[in-house]
């Protein structure tokens, strides 16, 4: 047996990913990768009594390419003696469809397609070609679209199937880097298929291979990939920890998640009774998993700005979309509900400040951006003692304290805020009163917020204390309301 051969079996034996006789679905695209692995499992089914069947799935993106493709792997299965299961779908059509990238579509219409043929044939695992090099550009993929530990942590060696739980994946080579797989598949005179879409940088994952990568190991860490699938390492076992941390901190004894049909009273998670701890004594990694654990168990999507914003404060309402709020107490426990009949408007957006400029509307008004850098620091000038102050109202603001995203609102119970010139926060309600604003006028207000929650505007109020101009302010944002009508530009 050769050394790759004795590595593969090893890797399944240590780490439990096969049993003995049992049936296996092994996908195949053609390429180098999933080949060298279908050979290397056939070279072994005998020594263990496994009995495969060969998968593929045509995308039906490269036209002739792409049949050529699966004529060559049925051709390889028969070859071998081994059962082939053939599917495709129009890809492309359904990524428009699902407004979908093209390589989100074709995996998720490949993993319904594999575990789909594993159910019909009573088939528990698949196995996936996938190898160190894959790990590695997962977790730049991953990084730069902010994902957290446990996405930055990578592949397991097993998991779930996305498209069916009851279905196992297993990764086999996923110690191999390409270069391994490349010259087994030469030695052995193992075919395989080029992609030529692999070459094409319309992809993130191919410009992350083709030009991100090779200037990072020629320009900065030659040792880049044993760098990165250590720290992988570390930061999954961290995550893993995180998380199982969490899930103790309500014991074994919390409530079931209730369903959003239920709209005659708050949804909750956990049980006060069986919380273990004072939740705003947990560390912040452990408290944003308490959080995003019960956002998950609700069906929505625990993004970081929300668990942020209810990480914050407590008992205080977060819009999660589609008309739901969610609200977490001190201990620590979220509740989710349709808004009350208390007379606020619940109506936000979330105002993206990318790019050089932008529009959108909100409740009537007209918001506009555009980015400026401040070039000279000066105090805004006071109006004349005895002149009448036009309806325009114009602030500016430090742009980096805001971030990348605000959000726009009305007034809420319990929002709280600092006007400049304040050394802490009160309660909006107060100030209101104190400005004479009459209470229908308070909730037809405009206010601005950042993704954590953190209120720097108020229409018709002084500005936020902590996100005023200072010397050090290098860009601002300029906000602008005449009326109806609002303007931004930064």
């Amino acid at each position: 047996m050769s050394e790759f051969l004795r590595r593969v079996e090893n890797a399944v034996w240590q780490r439990s990913l096969l049993t003995r006789g049992q049936e296996l679905l092994v996908a195949v695209s053609g390429g180098v990768d999933s080949m060298v692995l279908l050979h290397a499992l056939h070279a072994l089914a005998g020594k263990h009594r496994w009995d495969i069947a060969v998968a593929h799935f045509n995308h039906r993106l490269r036209g002739q390419a792409s049949d050529a493709d699966e004529k060559f792997v049925r051709q390889a299965a028969a070859k071998l003696r081994w059962q082939f299961v053939g599917g495709n779908a129009d890809v492309q059509q359904f990524a428009a469809q699902s407004k979908l990238s093209l390589e989100m579509a074709a995996r998720k219409l490949r993993h319904e397609f594999l575990s789909r043929a594993a159910r019909a044939h009573g088939i528990p695992t698949i196995a996936l070609a996938h190898h160190a090099d894959d790990q590695v550009e997962l977790f730049f993929l991953r990084l730069l679209r902010g994902a957290g530990g446990e996405g930055l942590a990578g592949m397991k060696w097993r998991s779930p199937s996305p498209a069916d739980h009851t279905v196992s994946l297993v990764r086999p080579l996923l110690d191999f880097s390409k270069a391994e797989l490349l010259a087994y598949a030469q030695a052995n005179r193992i075919r395989f298929r080029d992609d030529a879409t692999n070459l094409s940088t319309d992809f993130l994952r191919n410009r992350i291979r083709h030009e991100l990568l090779p200037l990072l190991r020629q320009q900065y860490q030659p040792g880049l990939d044993q760098t990165v699938l250590r720290l992988m390492d570390i930061v999954g076992a961290e995550a893993e920890f995180v998380s199982a941390a969490a899930k103790n901190f309500f014991g074994s004894q919390g409530d079931e998640a209730q369903t959003k049909s239920e709209r005659h009273k708050p949804t909750r998670i956990g049980n006060r009774q069986s919380a273990i701890g004072n939740f705003a004594g947990l560390p912040i990694a452990v408290q944003r998993k308490v959080l995003q654990q019960q956002l998950t168990k609700f069906g929505l999507l625990p993004d970081f700005a929300l668990v942020e914003r209810l990480r914050a404060a407590p008992d205080k309402t977060v819009s999660v979309g589609a008309g739901w709020f969610a609200v977490r107490d001190a201990a620590g426990i979220v509740s989710c509900r349709e808004p009350l009949a208390t007379g606020f408007n619940p109506a936000e957006i979330n105002l993206k400040l990318a790019g050089k400029e932008g529009r959108a509307e909100f409740g009537g008004s007209l918001f506009r951006w555009r980015l400026a850098p401040l070039r000279r620091f000066q105090l805004p000038a006071k109006p004349r003692p005895g002149r009448k102050v036009a309806r325009l109202l114009r602030e500016s603001f430090d742009a980096d304290k805001l971030g990348d995203e605000i959000v726009l609102r009305h007034w809420r119970p319990g929002d709280r805020f600092q006007p400049i010139g304040l050394h802490s926060a009160v309660k909006l309600q107060d100030l209101f009163v104190n400005a004479k604003i009459p209470p229908a006028r308070r909730r037809e207000l405009a206010l601005a917020a950042t993704q954590t929650g953190v209120i720097f505007w108020v229409e018709g109020l002084r500005i936020g204390e902590q996100f005023k101009l200072t010397p050090q302010t290098r860009r601002k944002l300029v906000l602008q309301c005449n009326g109806g009508v609002v303007s931004a530009a930064i």
